[in-house]
Formats: C-alpha cells, sequence, structure tokens
C-alpha cells in the first residue's frame, strides 16, 4: 500500500447535494438539512469509494480503503489546496499486488460468518 502508483480520496460536498435537491426538479425549495434521515453526501461517497475498490478487482488489480485520522485533514487540505467545503472520507490506494507479500491469514476466513448467521428472511431473527 505504501508503494501503491495511485491513492484517491474521495470528496463529500454537502453544500452541492443541499443545492441539487434544492432544485425545482427535485420538489423542495431549501436547503434544509433537517429533512435528511442520514446524511447522504456521505452515504453516496461511500458508495462511489466502493465501486472505485470492486472495479479495481474486476482490472485484476489490489485496492485497499483506509480511514484519515481526524488530525489529518487539515494536513491534507493545506497540502492540495482543498476548500473547506469539500470532506475527505477516506482514501483508496490502488496498484498491483507485491510478489514478495505473505498470503492472507488464515484467520480471516475462519472470522467470517456464514450467509445464514447474518442474512434474516421476513423479520430478524428468523435466519436464511
Amino acid at each position: 500500500m505504501q508503494h501503491a502508483p495511485l491513492v484517491v480520496v474521495p470528496l463529500a460536498h454537502k453544500a452541492a447535494y443541499l443545492e441539487r435537491y434544492a432544485e425545482a426538479d427535485k420538489g423542495w425549495e431549501d436547503r434544509a438539512e433537517a429533512r435528511w434521515p442520514a446524511p447522504y453526501w456521505y452515504i453516496d461517497t461511500g458508495m462511489a469509494s466502493l465501486l472505485m475498490l470492486l472495479t479495481a478487482v474486476d482490472e485484476g488489480l489490489g485496492a485497499c480503503f483506509f480511514g484519515i485520522m481526524p488530525q489529518q485533514p487539515k494536513d491534507f487540505r493545506a497540502e492540495f489546496a482543498i476548500p473547506d467545503e469539500y470532506d475527505p472520507i477516506g482514501a483508496i490506494t490502488v496498484g498491483y499486488r507485491a510478489d514478495d507479500l505473505p498470503t492472507q491469514s488464515p484467520r480471516v476466513e475462519e472470522r467470517r460468518r456464514g450467509s445464514g448467521e447474518v442474512v434474516h428472511r421476513g423479520h430478524w431473527g428468523r435466519h436464511v
């Protein structure tokens, strides 16, 4: 990851989102943040990040999403002249896996739960 040739930093932009949904074709006339049950400007940026990860895998590349620590965005913004209204949600490294890295620990697979434990049908507690 430290030598990945590409690092993508997805940025959420709340103001652009609220402006878009205040346009006439959306039916609202204000930019009221209170009408949103969840901050979709972050959710949509997260979904775009997931699509980047899946695309990298589809192309035979390795990719990893990692968080940006709360104290780091200030330095990031300064280094790349990112305006304050844009929020980095994390970063994605993209590249080819190094040949000399060990394979993934089998413990990862041991901890992974099967779909029967995490998929519920009809109501919570009724597993597939």
